[in-house]
This record gives structure tokens, sequence and C-alpha cells, in this order.
């Protein structure tokens, strides 16, 4: 547009760092972890493969998109990257905040219980996580991602691990999270 004072946005993808309008900061990263539990009370937790990335265990979860709650982004990511779809009682039992790198991370955690008994974790996305477990919290596979980390020591009452603060659920509100809009 010649002549017009319009400014445009830049696209935005996953690669490209997301900046404000002020001091091209990055924006902040929100996110989701959902941490989904059979009816023996098993974490469910994937092996992550992504290339670029050391190998690690990691909670179904993603990027929250446009006018979802952290509820809904947990189920549709819990669907995307592991097949299960019915799950019930998704709560947010803490936000954790990362600031140690060049980028803030807010990422919610999200409980849920799967509501088909025996339900089996698929691959659909084999590029990313090679195989899905249901396993004891007692006896997690390691190495753990960093935001999942963060949120199985928030959800079994252990210290934030270094970088990382938690910020607990209100009850009131997990219960209703479109209350207030």
């Amino acid at each position: 547009m010649t002549g017009s004072s319009a400014t445009t946005t830049p696209e935005v993808t996953d690669s490209a760092p997301v900046t404000s309008a002020v001091g091209d900061r990055p924006r902040p990263v929100v996110g989701v972890g959902a941490l989904l539990l059979n009816a023996d009370g098993a974490v469910l937790i994937g092996h992550r493969i992504k290339q670029g990335e050391s190998p690690s265990w990691c909670l179904p979860g993603g990027s929250v998109e446009a006018s979802e709650t952290f509820e809904e982004a947990a189920i549709r990511e819990t669907a995307e990257e592991c097949g299960i779809g019915q799950v019930t009682e998704a709560r947010v039992f803490t936000v954790a905040l990362h600031t140690g790198d060049d980028r803030t991370h807010v990422t919610a955690g999200v409980r849920a219980r799967v509501t088909a008994p025996g339900a089996v974790p698929a691959t659909p996305e084999p590029e990313v996580f090679d195989r899905w477990v249901w396993a004891s919290p007692e006896h997690l596979p390691t190495p753990l991602f960093p935001a999942t980390a963060a949120l199985l020591a928030a959800w079994q009452g252990k210290p934030a691990p270094t970088g990382w603060a938690f910020y607990p659920a209100d009850s009131d509100t997990a219960s209703d999270p479109r209350a207030g809009r």
C-alpha cells in the first residue's frame, strides 16, 4: 500500500520468534501439559524424539490455541499426540512459569482421567513420539522433558526445579474455566 500508514503483522510459524511491538522482545510461549491418569492411577507419558532435541519423556501437551481454555488445549493435545480423546474431569492444578531462557514459558498443568477402560495410546506423530506408556507416578522413566518435570513436581508437592515457579490453581475457577467471560 503506497502512501498508507498501515502496518503489517509478521507471519507466525513455530520456528519464527514472535516479538512484541516494544523492544522486539520475544513474547511468552503459552502451553499446557496433560497429566492423564487411568483407573489404576498410572500416568500417561511419551518418549519424545523430536529432531534437534535430546530424547526425553513428556506428558501430552503443546501450545494453547486462540480462544482455547487450558483444559480444552489439554484434551485436544492428548487426542492429537496419543489418540486418546475420551477424558473427563479435566482441571488445571498449577501454572508453571519458566524464565531462565531467552523466552518466558507459561505452562498450565491439567489433570484429567481416561474414561475408556484399557485405553491404548497410539503414535499419530511418530516424528515426535515413538511410544507412550502408562507409568506409576513413583516409577516414571527419565530423563523428563523440562516442562514435564516441573508439572510433575507441582503435582507431587515437590519443590519447583531451578528456573521454574508454580502458581496453584484456584479450585473455584478451575471447576468452571469459562467463568467470568
